[in-house]
């Protein structure tokens, strides 16, 4: 992170003269788990966070720079007191083409309950275990915009582990951060990834194809032998995916599908369908109801999660001068209806300069090889403030 402030500085201070911005949040949250972890865990977490973000841009707008690091600092999980650089990116724009350097974050995707194609970034789990927030991804990329839509083509030469909570920990899987890891690539986190996508709109479709060579994301659980001791590891493999995701409105209606497949350590396919259907109550309220399908034919093997399942929400804005937002949603194993997990997320400003959110979790299941199980005691709320300057 040091040596990336530093190029940062002396990128900024001997580029010629332009716009240069700066802005961030602070924010502290709380967690209040209704009972001790498994492993006995407490039940009060709080933590504190900066994200600061410096953004230049040259005189002719051609040249931009955005650097922005994060840092959060945890009293309970000595995992989650970390600190990342989540983009550190160096863009030129020329004619019809797109050039970035450095280290960045790329969405994509269009489903709600989960994101299959997103496959560039690392998942920060001790954030957030459902994979929304990401690491900073080093990166060389080149956009180009065609006729019949726009290409993208991604070299990513060095690959980010993932984050888990520690023995201490809540939700992430406690204990995961004391894993060996192991990788099928001779060059570990050395090893050249490379992606590809394009995407194109026709009326009211807007479609993503995609492709991804290199150290598959999601880890595998193995055992291993450490000091004459079987111990398990989280072992990285390497994959091919190939990815789709569609979205066309017709109507009220807005029709939403994530696929893929994936040559790994196993091979398989997986899929989220679904709609969301919008509509304004008389109060003027917009309300939007979900529905998705999520399936996986692995069958529940290596910790999926999600194989068989139906997602249904509700999302609501109030139309609010302060921005009020309320999401609720729930998921349940179609084959198993004791597993579910509700997710609950609201958020709101209270002036220009401070705003709150709400997030809770409820997680149920009694068979002992679902996943979800070892959640079935981090039913928490958490409530958090963010101060922007």
């Amino acid at each position: 992170m040091r040596c990336s402030i530093i190029a940062s500085a002396l990128i900024i201070a001997s580029a010629p003269l332009g716009a240069v911005e700066f802005q961030g949040e602070l924010g502290i949250d709380h967690r209040y788990f209704t009972e001790k972890g498994q492993f006995g865990q407490g039940q009060n977490q709080t933590s504190f966070s900066i994200s600061p973000e410096l953004y230049w841009e040259n005189n002719d707008g051609d040249v931009s720079f955005l650097f922005k690091p994060f840092y959060r600092r945890d009293n309970l999980d000595g995992a989650r007191s970390h600190g990342d650089i989540r983009e550190a990116m160096l863009t030129y724009y020329s004619d019809n083409y797109e050039w970035k350097a450095g280290i960045g974050k790329v969405f994509w995707g269009v489903t709600e309950s989960q994101h299959l194609v997103d496959v560039i970034n690392q998942s920060d789990f001790v954030e957030s275990i459902d994979g929304e927030v990401k690491l900073g991804q080093p990166m060389l990329s080149l956009g180009a915009e065609t006729e019949t839509g726009f290409w993208e083509v991604f070299v990513l030469p060095y690959f980010r582990e993932r984050t888990y909570a520690d023995k201490e920990g809540r939700l992430s899987l406690p204990g995961f951060a004391e894993l060996t890891t192991r990788y099928e690539s001779s060059r570990e986190e050395q090893h050249t990834d490379i992606a590809v996508r394009y995407t194109t709109s026709f009326g009211d479709t807007d479609l993503g194809l995609s492709a991804f060579k290199g150290t598959n994301r999601d880890p595998f659980l193995q055992p291993s032998v450490v000091n004459g001791q079987v111990v398990p590891s989280l072992y990285y493999a390497q994959m091919t995916q190939f990815g789709v995701d569609l979205q066309t409105i017709t109507g009220s209606w807005l029709w939403k599908l994530e696929a893929i497949t994936r040559d790994s350590l196993e091979n398989h396919h997986a899929l989220v369908a679904g709609f969301e259907y919008s509509m304004v109550t008389d109060t003027g309220y917009d309300v939007g109801l979900l529905a998705e399908y999520l399936y996986d034919d692995r069958d529940g093997k290596n910790q999926v999660i999600w194989q068989n399942d139906i997602f249904a929400g509700i999302r609501w804005a109030l139309n609010d001068v302060d921005g009020t937002e309320l999401l609720v949603g729930g998921t349940v194993d179609t084959e198993d209806s004791d597993s579910t997990m509700l997710s609950v997320e609201a958020s709101g400003r209270i002036n220009n300069s401070l705003s709150w959110n709400l997030t809770a979790g409820l997680f149920n299941s009694s068979d002992p090889t679902d996943p979800l199980v070892s959640l079935k005691q981090d039913d928490y709320v958490e409530l958090g403030l963010r101060y922007y300057f």
